[in-house]
C-alpha cells in the first residue's frame, strides 16, 4: 500500500494464524469508496499470499455500522461517466477475490450491513452477526438500485424475499436473516468478539491444505450443472487423496490426538 494514501482498512494476524481485516473510516460509515475498495482488495491479497494466515476475519472499527455500502457522493459526482464506469469493476473483482481466496472468510457484523455491504457479506463463507443489527438494500430509496451484489442476493435468499429487500428498501434484523438462513449466529453484545475469536480459532485449526481444495472446489462448482460439478468435485477428492494431510488427519483420529497439519 502506498505510504500517501491515508490507511482507511487496518490488517493484523496473529499467532492462531487468524488475519484481522478492519473497515476503519468511521467518518464515512465505512463508505465503500474506491479508496477503501483498493486498500481491501491489497490486504485480501496479502492474505491469500501469506502461508502463515488461514482464516480472515472482515469486521469494521465503527461502533453502529459495519458499512453504509457504496459511496453516494461519487455515485452523484460530477466525474466523467467514462471514470465512474472504470471503477465498476472493483466489486466483481472483491466478491471473487473472497471466494478464490483459498482461505475461509468470516464477516464479523458487529454494526449494520447495508447496500453493497450487504453484497460484501454474502461473499463472505460465514456471517457472524450482533443482536440488533440490520442487513439490508436502501439503495433504491435515494434513486439508485442494488445491481452489483443482486446476484449474490438472488442466490442466497428466496426470490420474492430478495425482491422485497431490494423493491422495497427495507432493512431486516438479525434475527430474521438468522432465520432466512444468510447468518450463521445472532450473539449478545458482550458475547460477540468471544464468539467472533472462537470460530475462527476454530477454522484456523484445521488443515490450511484440504480447506483450500474445499473452499475452491465450493466456488468452481456452485453454478454449476449437477453432472459438471460431480465429476469437478470428483477430481478434487482424488486429489485429497493424495495428501499427507488427509492421512494424518485419519491417524489422528484413530490415535485420539491432535492433528499435525504438514500443509502438504
Amino acid at each position: 500500500m502506498t505510504h500517501s494514501a491515508r490507511s482507511i482498512v487496518r490488517r493484523t494476524t496473529d499467532d492462531d494464524g487468524v488475519c484481522w481485516i478492519t473497515l476503519d473510516d468511521p467518518s464515512t460509515r465505512n463508505a465503500l469508496s474506491d479508496a477503501l475498495l483498493d486498500q481491501l482488495l491489497e490486504h485480501l491479497a496479502v492474505a491469500a499470499g501469506d502461508a502463515e494466515v488461514r482464516v480472515v476475519v472482515l469486521g469494521s472499527s465503527h461502533e453502529k455500522v459495519f458499512s453504509s455500502g457504496g459511496d453516494l457522493k461519487a455515485f452523484a459526482g460530477d466525474a466523467p461517466t467514462i471514470e465512474k464506469l472504470a471503477g465498476l469493476d472493483r466489486f466483481p473483482r472483491l466478491f471473487e477475490t473472497i471466494g478464490g481466496l483459498g482461505k475461509p472468510v468470516i464477516c464479523a457484523a458487529s454494526g449494520d450491513v447495508l447496500a453493497g455491504a450487504f453484497g460484501l457479506a454474502l461473499a463472505c463463507d460465514l456471517i457472524i452477526a450482533k443482536e440488533g443489527v440490520k442487513f439490508g438494500c436502501p439503495e433504491i430509496n435515494v434513486g439508485v438500485f442494488p445491481f452489483m451484489i443482486s446476484a449474490l442476493i438472488f442466490r442466497n435468499l428466496p426470490r420474492m424475499k430478495a425482491n422485497e429487500l431490494m423493491m422495497l428498501g427495507r432493512p431486516i434484523d438479525a434475527d430474521e436473516a438468522k432465520r432466512l438462513d444468510i447468518v450463521n449466529a445472532v450473539v449478545r453484545e458482550d458475547e460477540f468478539a468471544e464468539t467472533v475469536c472462537e470460530w475462527a480459532r476454530s477454522l484456523a485449526e484445521k488443515s490450511p491444505l484440504l480447506m483450500r481444495l474445499g473452499k475452491d472446489a465450493i466456488h468452481a462448482t456452485r453454478d454449476m450443472g449437477q453432472s459438471a460439478a460431480l465429476d469437478a468435485l470428483r477430481a478434487q477428492l482424488a486429489l485429497a487423496f493424495t495428501t499427507d494431510d488427509i492421512k494424518e488427519g485419519v491417524q489422528a483420529f484413530r490415535e485420539g490426538r491432535r492433528p499435525q497439519w504438514s500443509n502438504r
